[in-house]
């Protein structure tokens, strides 16, 4: 039994990997298609980031996205975390105490896979 269970958790991370990715093109996108473009060759070719690789590595992302927006990184991390809790169907909450934004997705990643249990 521990064995389906284990394989449910495990199709549950690759459905909020899914998601998280899907959520970052979302927020991208909305900044235009050049754009989105020229923010995944950086981010792979100067951080080692893969677009599919960027849930299991969020802080090279994060950093990838800082180093190329500066300020500006803030605003398209809040755009992923919107993005990413309207996917899953959960309600955004912002207020109360600051995240980082990996912290952040850890936190909604706990929420998805509590919720799925």
């Amino acid at each position: 039994m521990a064995y389906i269970v284990g394989a449910r958790t495990l199709a549950k991370r690759s459905e909020f990997d899914k998601l998280l990715v899907s959520a970052v093109d979302d927020a991208l996108n909305s900044l235009g298609e050049s754009v989105t473009q020229s923010t995944y060759f950086h981010i792979e070719n100067k951080f080692n980031v893969a677009r599919k690789d960027i849930p299991e590595n969020l802080q090279e992302f994060q950093d990838g996205l800082e180093k190329i927006f500066g300020a500006g990184a803030r605003f398209i991390e809040i755009l992923i975390m919107k993005n990413l809790h309207k996917q899953m169907g959960l309600p955004l909450k912002m207020e109360g105490e600051q995240l980082e934004f990996v912290e952040y997705v850890g936190v909604a990643k706990r929420g998805f896979l509590e919720k799925a249990h």
